[in-house]
């Protein structure tokens, strides 16, 4: 290899380390983004970086750029391996075409074969237009990877630049979508488009930014402040996945005697709301992670560990519509049960739910169908799965939120728990109307509290589901972990198999 070759490969890499040069580099900092290569150096341990591919150049393009827009390779994290991909916003607005496509589906396919998790850093205009059917191609490839390798290895994206048009899809399979706030958009059709289509004027951060998608949309799983949170919210997360579905989750080092918790405390009157939050820090280790904070709030979905193992929990919020299940609840716990039994992480459920949101909204926008996904998922898991009753477990909540009839393996019940197919005023309503409608007030409204004394002693008690082995032990509060922790070691190694079949079909 001559010298003169030896230079003109060596100023060809340092032209690529600077994207697409320092004005533009300088741009990208002053719009408060960080370069591609800043991101991958603050998401990955320092020096594992491996690139492939970095002399790319599109085929179509008149002056194509080193790296074709993305920047793609592996590394590791807290010594992991992961491929991750950074579409670079300096080279043509990160826009995607046929050999910045190519490489993303290259890091793609190595991840799936060695298993490893898939990490992609979405900076970009979307297609890239003068590349036409080309780019489109490009995008479909990549989705169909992103189907193929679903529930293969863990995928994550995230969010800081533009996501627009049919790229939004990418990020929409993966497992888990983070956003960072003010930088950080997903539209399918750009505020341009509306205005001229509709006539509605909307801002790209109304139309797409971390509000709507955080907590309408339900699209985003965790919203960021900053960059720097973004990444290390990530490298948290990571450490509750395995690297493939063919591995373990992994288990802590050390933790606390299972004895030295508090024990978890509840109000006594079941119509008064508490924070589920503070009874799910009593029973793991040291804290939790927590996924769609806040969308669909009034169920609590979130990784977190018990005796140094792995577990997912998925726990109604008595702050927020008393913990009603609705549409948005019903997607939202659906989809992270899939998403634990995927990798083989247990589910632990806390109920206590007065039952499905009743309207009419509800009922005319889905909730049969969407509620339906819920059951589904219960049923369709193999992991294990445990479900304790704190409170109120009513109606058809009780059946769809871990029951043992959807396949729990075990089921327990504090003492408080009411168990029943309606609660006292609505039960005693239907079994004594007509006789209460007969009666004159005061009589009538000490009738009613006399009948629903009645109903709560003989329905509202969780003997009856312990009696008929519905749940496998009534429990104290301060018991709660150490059950936990008995059967998740129990259940660690559970194998369950099922009827041969391609797949079934969940009601989407």
């Amino acid at each position: 290899m001559t010298d003169t070759v030896v230079q003109q490969w060596i100023k060809l890499e340092e032209k690529a380390l600077i994207g697409g040069g320092n004005a533009r580099i300088e741009r990208q900092h002053q719009l408060g983004k960080k370069t591609a290569r800043e991101r991958l150096a603050l998401l990955l341990d320092p020096a594992s970086f491996f690139e492939i591919d970095r002399l790319a150049v599109s085929p179509f393009l008149d002056a194509p750029e080193l790296t074709d827009g993305v920047v793609a390779g592996f590394g590791s994290i807290h010594g992991r391996k992961v491929a991750v991909y950074a579409q670079d916003f300096t080279i043509k607005g990160g826009s995607l075409g046929k050999r910045h496509a190519e490489k993303i589906a290259k890091v793609m396919d190595m991840a799936a074969k060695i298993g490893c998790p898939i990490i992609g850093i979405i900076d970009s205009g979307g297609a890239r237009i003068n590349e036409g059917i080309h780019a489109l191609a490009g995008y479909g490839g990549i989705f169909r990877r992103n189907c193929q390798y679903s529930g293969v290895v863990p995928q994550f994206s995230i969010i800081v630049g533009p996501c627009a048009g049919g790229a939004v899809y990418s990020p929409a399979i993966t497992d888990v979508v983070f956003m960072t706030k003010d930088i950080g958009q997903m539209f399918i059709t750009g505020p341009q488009v509306i205005e001229e289509v509709l006539h509605q004027t909307i801002t790209k951060e109304e139309l797409g930014g971390v509000t709507a998608h955080g907590t309408q949309s339900g699209v985003a799983h965790v919203i960021c402040e900053t960059e720097e949170d973004c990444f290390a919210s990530l490298q948290d997360l990571l450490s509750y996945f395995p690297d493939s579905y063919l591995d373990q989750p992994p288990v802590a080092g050390s933790v606390l005697p299972i004895t030295m918790y508090n024990a978890p405390h509840i109000p006594e009157n079941p119509q008064q709301a508490y924070n589920i939050k503070d009874v799910i820090s009593t029973i793991v280790d040291d804290g939790f992670f927590e996924l769609h904070q806040e969308f669909a709030a009034n169920i609590v979905t979130c990784f977190a560990r018990i005796n140094g193992q792995v577990v997912g929990i998925v726990a109604n919020q008595p702050l927020v519509k008393a913990g009603c299940v609705d549409i948005d609840a019903s997607c939202k716990a659906a989809r992270f049960i899939r998403l634990c039994d995927s990798f083989g992480i247990a589910i632990v459920t806390l109920v206590d739910t007065p039952g499905y949101l009743p309207g009419v909204e509800q009922e005319h926008n889905g909730i049969i169908r969407h509620g339906a996904k819920l059951l589904y998922a219960y049923a369709s898991a193999t992991v294990p799965k445990i479900t304790v009753i704190l409170r109120k477990a009513i109606g058809g909540a009780y059946i769809v939120m871990g029951s043992k009839e959807l396949g729990a393996d075990f089921n327990f019940a504090w003492p408080s728990a009411q168990i029943a197919v309606l609660g006292a005023r609505a039960g005693v309503t239907i079994m004594h109307g007509k006789e209460l409608a007969g009666l004159p007030e005061p009589e009538r409204s000490l009738r009613q509290a006399a009948l629903e004394s009645a109903y709560t002693a003989e329905f509202l008690h969780p003997f009856t589901a312990a009696e008929n082995g519905y749940i496998d032990g009534i429990i104290t509060p301060a018991e709660t972990r150490q059950q936990l922790c008995q059967v998740l070691q129990l259940t660690r190694d559970k194998v369950e198999m099922r009827p041969a079949r391609k797949h079934g079909n969940i009601p989407l």
